[in-house]
């Protein structure tokens, strides 16, 4: 099994989902683009490990997803 460091990304940073640590047959009912940005709105206080993020392109808001499938854009992704 792989670990991965788990690093919360910061507020209103812009993220990608990160589909490497899910099943293919569960990935299929995620509703994220391979390689879009998303706005991290943050962790939900009374739901640890759940995040609210926005998608760049739609405005579409999405909420309750784990915070660790997704990972902060480098300087090169942007």
């Amino acid at each position: 099994m792989k670990i991965k460091a788990y690093k919360v990304p910061r507020k209103l940073s812009l993220v990608k989902f990160d589909e490497s640590d899910i099943p293919p047959d569960i990935r299929k009912r995620y509703p994220f683009i391979k390689d879009r940005a998303y706005v991290f709105f943050g962790e939900i206080p009374n739901m640890p490990g759940h995040c609210v993020l926005a998608d760049v392109k739609t405005g579409q808001i999405y909420s309750c997803y784990h915070t660790d499938n997704f990972i902060e854009l480098i300087e090169d992704e942007l």
